[in-house]
């Protein structure tokens, strides 16, 4: 059985036999008695085990190791230690897989740095119990609120010959002998017979899904060749892409919001330990930060309004409010946490910053863009009302040297039945950095992809 189950169900079990397997996760030793904290990944806490000097295999057990597999045969019974409703009284324990004295992963704090270097291991500690439980909590709300709301899950490619935001930050797939040199017409010899990239957004082809089936949403995998160290990117993360057919962006703000909170509300539910813990050991106040979110209605303001409150600020800014530019950390910050103290839409971008595909304003100036600001963390998600006027878009494409023999099939949506429509991407790692207070994108995906790493 579980320990999730014995935790659930604790009275259905006192004074029973039960079988648990699972990890050693400490072993105190003393002379007529011994304690084992043991872990099975079930639940985010772990159980007493208790064993006395009565065992005829007593002097074996205490020579087990941390960090050992073992299946243990037990009665449940009650615990006098406080904080500890039950403990396991052993009968007998079966070595399944021994750890010897040379496992990293020791009982004490070890460094978020160390950790990231045995980040096989790492997974068996509480901050990352905590923060992949949630990983894999929040994934499924993520489906479940696009699943109740009539959304088809699209599953957009991998392998692309397309620029999605026309940055050419992305990773080129060949079979071509790399230790030969190669002019670009040698790729009608590759695989494909032309370039081939891993995709940095599904933005595209989803479009195509959406005037198809009215609401679809991607989310998987994408790439950025981005040579960038900071604690917010990686080369390969997960994005949330909903498209949305008939939808103006007043609209795509209230289903923005109105999915986040079912996200927040669901982990809030069905994950009260873990984020308990991050409360305790990673972020102070993070309750406090997600019910703020939950509880406000999302402020909506224009960029050029955002700007005009912050220059009006009474506190200096280390990177001037400007107009025509996008908004500093600490201008989301401000804004979000220190003005408003609500969530906050800012949206109608200056044209010159944004990509491609998002429509343009009356104004000739702005597009109808729009970023997700939130308390505690800035920026979350970013979309638009998508540019459905065939004959803007390809003007805009060729003013931002978009090449349109490459997206000619995107170009004719416009020409086949187009209707105005729009979308947004949330990167999820930067979700769960905000709903469990780590901070690096390191240390809320398994096995982080970043310049001179491909560890694991």
């Amino acid at each position: 059985m579980d320990v999730k189950d014995l935790y659930e169900n604790k009275e259905k079990y006192m004074g029973k036999v039960v079988t648990l397997q699972g990890w050693i996760r400490n072993h105190r030793k003393q002379k007529e008695f011994g304690f084992i904290d043991f872990h099975d990944g079930t639940y985010f806490k772990s159980c007493q085990l208790v064993y006395t000097k009565e065992l005829s295999s007593f002097e074996a057990i205490t020579h087990l190791h941390i960090g050992s597999a073992i299946t243990v045969k037990g009665v449940v019974i009650s615990s006098p230690k406080e904080g500890q409703s039950f403990e396991i009284e052993v009968k007998e324990i079966l070595l399944e897989g021994d750890s010897p004295n040379d496992y990293p992963i020791q009982p004490k704090r070890h460094t978020r740095e160390f950790l990231r270097e045995v980040a096989y291991l790492r997974p068996r500690t509480n901050l990352f119990q905590a923060v992949f439980r949630i990983r894999s909590i929040a994934s499924f709300a993520i489906h479940e609120y696009f699943q109740k709301n009539g959304y088809l899950y699209f599953h957009a490619p991998i392998l692309t010959g397309s620029d999605c935001e026309g940055a050419g930050e992305m990773f080129q797939v060949t079979t071509l002998d790399l230790a030969k040199p190669h002019k670009n017409e040698d790729f009608q010899q590759d695989f494909f017979g032309k370039k081939a990239n891993l995709t940095v957004s599904g933005q595209l082809q989803a479009e195509t899904f959406a005037l198809a089936f009215k609401k679809v949403y991607t989310f998987g995998p994408t790439f950025r060749a981005e040579n960038s160290n900071t604690k917010t990117h990686a080369a390969e993360f997960w994005m949330i892409e909903p498209e949305i057919a008939f939808c103006d962006l007043s609209s795509l703000m209230d289903i923005e919001e109105d999915m986040l909170k079912y996200i927040i509300s669901y982990v809030m539910e069905h994950a009260k330990e873990e984020l308990t813990f991050c409360e305790k050991f990673v972020e102070p106040g993070l309750f406090e930060k997600l019910n703020l979110t939950l509880s406000k209605k999302a402020v909506r303001i224009t960029h050029q309004e955002a700007v005009d409150l912050l220059k009006k600020a009474k506190k200096s800014f280390e990177n001037e409010p400007d107009y025509l530019s996008d908004l500093a950390t600490e201008h989301e910050k401000y804004l979000t946490s220190e003005y408003f103290h609500a969530p906050v839409f800012v949206y109608n971008w200056p044209k010159d910053i944004k990509a491609f595909y998002m429509r343009q304003n009356e104004d000739g100036k702005t597009v109808a863009a729009v970023d997700l600001l939130v308390p505690g963390a800035g920026e979350l998600m970013g979309g638009s009302q998508r540019e459905e006027r065939m004959d803007v878009l390809e003007e805009r494409m060729g003013a931002m040297n978009v090449s349109k023999e490459d997206l000619w099939w995107y170009l004719n949506l416009r020409k086949y039945g187009g209707c105005y429509h729009s979308g947004f991407g949330m990167g999820f790692e930067r979700l769960l950095i905000y709903l469990t207070g780590v901070e690096n994108i390191r240390d809320v995906i398994p096995y982080p992809r970043t310049p001179n790493h491909l560890e694991f």
